[in-house]
């Protein structure tokens, strides 16, 4: 029965099950959340509209067929789905190139997008590719998401002092805006650094006050108040009436194959944020999410986006830490979320529309330095100089490529930085300690001992292509450490769970050299797979059975009574 369970393609609605199980008790928590929330992503998702190149009510639009369908194909009750800041980023630097290339709609081609990605993530969880998510290590993610954040930031800093900037590197972006800062919309700036400030001293006080929100609202009153907009402050102009509509992108095969590699960058990058941010809050309130099913949930949303004129989404983990500190307990909190959006675009119009840029763009910049964990690069600093080096790197690679390529540069390094462990990984010549029972790392212990003829060597990784060479010169390494003439090596094998063909016939090569000098190989703590790998493989032909030890001690009896 698990088997078929296992092998079924059938499509899964954990979220509507949830809904249909729903608790009484839940409800005030989910509708307190869910209106915080609202006000805390009305001016969040018209700032990420206008990040991703789109006009800031699609920031708006491209929040409500989200929450509505992860709500019924989500296996998290907790997150809050929509337009966020990596795919906003990655989105603008994916279509930017063909948009300046073409006079149809810039929406168009960001909606083309969202399906794409929307087909990738469904192949995905067909092909139960979950586990992707994997491949980006801690380091590597606190790294992108502090290079995302920087690029946010010189996105942002043409807009809040209303300076033209044409770079779209981040280096460039940065000495553009430096050498024009004299060119600068005096009240535009005023208003831009007021709003940051506001951010800076509010939000940390009351963290659970809607203080973007509070940012924007003032900033509105002070262009109607004020007269700004007729002094050059740019707002965010008439907002069309109504609701989007349903239409499909009507555009060239060309266009599709020139955006499939970056929807399937997007789709790594929002996917693990995606996973990550639900496990995260699934491991604090104690249940499970099935991280194949984000992928299908987050497909869904995103097809079903493109549709309705959006562009591609991911998940808040503002939000979503917003409407966990207010006591969400299911998606309730998200469609209480899309009905509060639904009533500001059909009845708050007028005041959307004296949004000033500049605040939405202050709202960026702050969300960005939320992102850049200084914390946890000073964490890895301290745990391993490598995985902070590793950090490091990350962010000089998105900022000095493109986001796509550093997306493919992060996963690369992240690969890299494992395989260059099981490559090289630790080893130890195992010998006793005064008082202490068992084997252990004779350098891990003063006054450890080895058995005077008799070397146990542990190296602490599958034995593979890679590590093969590595292996055999270390154990070497460690007979000839030895003051007394070496009679036998007992390889502890039991961190040694896999093996592969090449690391096997280097077992034999070993075995051969040990017994021109005159050394016994044998084996102790053997597993039951890799013992099977080596009776496939003949390795288990030439050697005696009785060389091939359950336990350490066992095999140390043998070599005691060798003479006997």
């Amino acid at each position: 029965m698990t088997k078929a369970r296992d092998n079924s393609f059938s499509v899964q609605v954990p979220g509507l099950r949830k809904l249909l199980a729903y608790r009484g008790e839940w409800l005030r928590g989910d509708i307190l959340a869910g209106l915080t929330v609202a006000a805390y992503l009305i001016p969040q998702c018209m700032a990420y509209g206008e990040l991703a190149g789109v006009e800031p009510v699609a920031g708006l639009w491209a929040i409500l067929p989200p929450m509505i369908i992860y709500a019924i194909f989500g296996s998290s009750p907790q997150l809050s789905i929509g337009p966020e800041s990596s795919t906003a980023v990655m989105t603008a630097a994916a279509i930017a190139p063909l948009a300046a290339a073409r006079s149809d709609s810039y929406i168009s081609l960001a909606a083309l997008l969202a399906m794409i990605m929307g087909v990738v993530c469904i192949a995905g969880y067909f092909a139960r590719l979950g586990f992707l998510a994997d491949l980006l290590s801690k380091p590597v993610l606190i790294g992108y998401m502090a290079g995302i954040a920087l690029i946010m930031i010189g996105g942002q800093l043409g807009k809040i002092a209303k300076i033209e900037i044409e770079a779209n590197a981040f280096f460039s972006q940065i000495s553009e805006f430096v050498g024009q800062l004299q060119l600068a919309h005096t009240p535009t700036l005023i208003l831009g650094i007021a709003v940051l400030v506001f951010l800076f001293a509010l939000q940390h006080r009351f963290p659970n006050a809607p203080i973007p929100l509070i940012a924007v609202l003032l900033s509105t009153v002070a262009v109607a108040v004020f007269n700004l907009d007729n002094r050059g402050v740019a707002v965010v102009g008439e907002i069309p009436a109504g609701l989007p509509r349903f239409a499909v992108p009507q555009l060239s095969f060309g266009d599709i194959s020139s955006l499939v590699g970056a929807a399937v960058g997007i789709s790594l990058v929002g996917y693990s944020d995606n996973v990550l941010t639900a496990r995260a809050f699934a491991n604090r309130n104690n249940y499970k999410i099935d991280a194949n099913q984000e992928l299908l949930a987050l497909g869904v949303a995103n097809l079903g986006n493109g549709l309705m004129q959006g562009f591609p989404v991911s998940s808040s983990g503002s939000r979503t830490v917003i409407g966990d500190s207010l006591g969400s307990k299911s998606q309730l909190f998200s469609l209480v979320a899309m009905v509060a959006v639904i009533i500001v675009l059909l009845f708050l119009r007028p005041i959307l529309a004296l949004f000033p840029k500049a605040a939405l763009g202050a709202i960026v910049i702050y969300a960005a330095t939320k992102l850049i964990e200084v914390s946890e690069f000073i964490r890895l600093y301290r745990f391993r100089r490598s995985e902070f080096m590793l950090a490091i790197a990350t962010t000089f690679a998105v900022l000095a490529t493109n986001i796509l390529i550093g997306v493919g540069i992060a996963v690369s390094l992240s690969v890299i930085e494992l395989f260059s462990r099981v490559a090289r990984p630790h080893d130890a010549v195992l010998g006793t300690v005064p008082d202490l029972a068992g084997f252990h790392d004779i350098d891990d212990w003063e006054g450890a001992t080895t058995i005077p003829g008799l070397v146990i060597y542990r190296y602490d990784a599958p034995l593979c292509f890679a590590n093969a060479e590595n292996f055999k010169q270390r154990s070497l390494d460690a007979i000839a450490a030895e003051i007394k003439p070496v009679e036998w090596l007992i390889l502890n094998m039991e961190a040694n769970v896999e093996i592969d063909i090449t690391a096997i016939d280097m077992l034999s090569e070993l075995r051969d050299e040990l017994a021109a000098k005159n050394i016994t190989f044998a084996m102790a703590r053997v597993k039951q797979d890799l013992y099977l790998e080596l009776e496939r493989a003949g390795f288990l032909k030439n050697i005696q059975a009785e060389h091939i030890y359950p336990t350490l001690r066992t095999a140390i009896a043998a070599f005691k009574q060798r003479k006997l």
